[in-house]
């Protein structure tokens, strides 16, 4: 991975993180992968074939003996089934955070994300990602933004849930994710409350190339 182009994206959820590397990956014409895709993939499958949420162990041996996949246009696969849009569900949605908790589960995704990103140039967003998934990215930036910035973009992205609802619950989750929420030392930080997509995008592109 020393020689590839890798831009690590962390950040506390609402930021922006998945629309930004997205279009950071689509300008340097890298491959973008979303880390909190896996986890949702991992809890669709485990809904779908009945493993208990609370379990941990089985939970990894299930993430283990099938490996989240990133297929063109940022699709997302699991046990062969394409998972893209049915991740996004309110009922994914609710779960995610009772699987992403496990340690075990976690180890075996940190390695698969540590996998996927040897695999050459690479935008790779999520939690941890440039202190413990990838500490070697050559750029590593901080996206934050106001909650209340935040919790709009939520509330435009779950249409038919009240705004109020969704800013309780990114509240909630803030604190939830508070122990795997680190920001790398050496990160940029790029705050997005007053900034565009296409100016977030302009920045971090330009550091990226910076650094090719």
């Amino acid at each position: 991975m020393s020689g590839s182009l890798v831009v690590a994206i962390d950040g506390p959820a609402g930021a922006g993180k998945s629309s930004v590397a997205r279009a950071v990956a689509t300008r340097l014409g890298v491959r973008y992968l979303d880390t909190g895709a896996m986890y949702r993939a991992l809890t669709w499958l485990a809904l779908h074939e009945g493993i208990p949420l609370d379990d941990g162990q089985a939970l990894a041996e299930l993430a283990t003996a099938k490996p989240v996949t990133f297929g063109p246009h940022a699709a997302v696969a699991i046990g062969g089934n394409d998972v893209t849009a049915k991740i996004r569900q309110p009922e994914i949605d609710a779960s995610v955070p009772v699987v992403a908790r496990h340690q075990e589960v976690r180890a075996v995704m940190r390695e698969r994300q540590r996998d996927l990103g040897r695999l050459g140039d690479a935008v790779i967003e999520g939690r941890d990602i440039g202190v413990v998934v990838v500490p070697e990215a050559r750029l590593k930036i901080w996206l934050t933004a106001d909650p209340e910035v935040r919790a709009n973009r939520r509330h435009a992205e779950r249409d038919g849930i009240a705004a109020g609802t969704l800013a309780e619950e990114l509240r909630r989750r803030d604190e939830r994710d508070a122990a795997n929420t680190h920001r790398a030392t050496d990160a940029i930080e790029v705050d997005t409350t007053d900034l565009t997509l296409e100016q977030v995008v302009e920045r971090i592109a330009t550091l990226a190339e910076e650094r090719r």
